[in-house]
């Protein structure tokens, strides 16, 4: 089969590798779509040089191909949307139920072979079945949705909080969806590139700016999220966040970000700073919302990709060109 292979540290290629075949409990999809994010970026500049060379792709979802022989749950022909998140069960973390911070973590597309593929291998577990109506190459929004719905676990928000959204990009954009559905007062959306703002004005952001400076809220904000991994966008937030507020740090930075904080302020003022990592337990709620139309594809979903110019397509992502990229098989 045709697959997109990152083969080392900015290096990567469409090329044949072997179909991949079902353990026991695992199922193959034949991808429908799968798309791009952040961390294929942090894989291709080598943060995860060990588990290299690595078929990339986390958010996929497609038709069930074939399944193993201890599978009952599903069938061929069934429509599903995966769940990336591989976790062993058995350290600390699993079983004290934070799995997303598991010792042994690993996840499909990350450190194993992924849906950027014509076939990809995956647990039944981690298989969720799709109403009719949810098309099949829209469904790989379905991770990144579930992403934001456990950043907003985390956030535990209250109603009426005032939030303020760094980055619109896709990830920035369903935080603002999730907001407004989580009783906000407002939503305030900054991201330095004004062309990306014209997005989060069409969903109904109260109001938008290439700086929060721009932005009347002298007291600061309730809820304060980075959605970029920016160190700017970062240091900034941290410095908008209203007394007794929360800033969430949801982008994924690299490693070598930092930001500087007051521990004074953070005591004085009770201001909680905390993350939010991948997924947990929240993605069949996810799916859930997207069967309900909690985000239109039409609108997030810029831009879909021939798999065959997967390089391009990492190209265009990289450059901050569009908004969700899918590549297609």
């Amino acid at each position: 089969m045709k697959a997109a292979l990152i083969e080392a540290p900015g290096v990567v290629t469409v090329t044949e590798v072997p179909d991949p075949t079902p353990g026991p409990r695992e199922v193959v999809v034949k991808v429908a779509s799968c798309g791009l994010c952040g961390t294929d970026l942090h894989i291709m500049e080598g943060e995860f040089a060990p588990t290299l060379p690595v078929v990339p792709g986390h958010e996929f979802a497609g038709e069930v191909a074939a399944v193993g022989t201890g599978v009952t749950e599903l069938a061929v022909g069934d429509r599903v949307a995966v769940d990336p998140s591989l976790y062993c069960h058995e350290c600390r973390y699993c079983r004290e139920g934070h799995n997303n911070l598991c010792d042994r973590w690993n996840a499909i597309g990350v450190t194993t072979a992924g849906g950027a593929a014509e076939y990809a291998v995956a647990p039944v577990a981690n298989c969720v079945r799709l109403p009719d109506h949810v098309g099949l190459q829209d469904a790989a929004l379905i991770e990144p949705l579930s992403c934001a719905v456990r950043g907003y676990d985390i956030l535990s928000a209250k109603m009426a909080s005032k939030v303020l959204i760094y980055g619109s990009g896709t990830m920035g954009l369903m935080m603002l969806e999730l907001a407004k559905r989580t009783g906000a007062a407002s939503v305030e959306m900054v991201d330095i590139n004004a062309e990306r703002l014209t997005t989060a004005e069409k969903l109904g952001c109260s109001a938008s700016a290439t700086s929060a400076d721009e932005l009347d809220r002298p007291n600061g904000w309730d809820i304060v999220i980075d959605a970029t991994g920016n160190a700017k966008a970062i240091q900034d937030g941290l410095g908008r966040v209203a007394k007794a507020g929360t800033f969430l740090q949801f982008g994924v930075s690299d490693y070598a970000t930092t930001a500087t904080i007051e521990p004074y302020k953070i005591y004085n003022q009770e201001i909680t700073i905390t993350g939010s990592m991948a997924v947990l337990h929240s993605y069949e709620r996810a799916a859930e919302l997207f069967a309900t139309g909690v985000i239109d594809p039409k609108v997030f979903i810029s831009d879909r990709i021939p798999l065959a110019e997967y390089p391009r397509a990492i190209d265009q992502f990289k450059a901050g060109i569009g908004r969700k990229v899918l590549v297609v098989p």
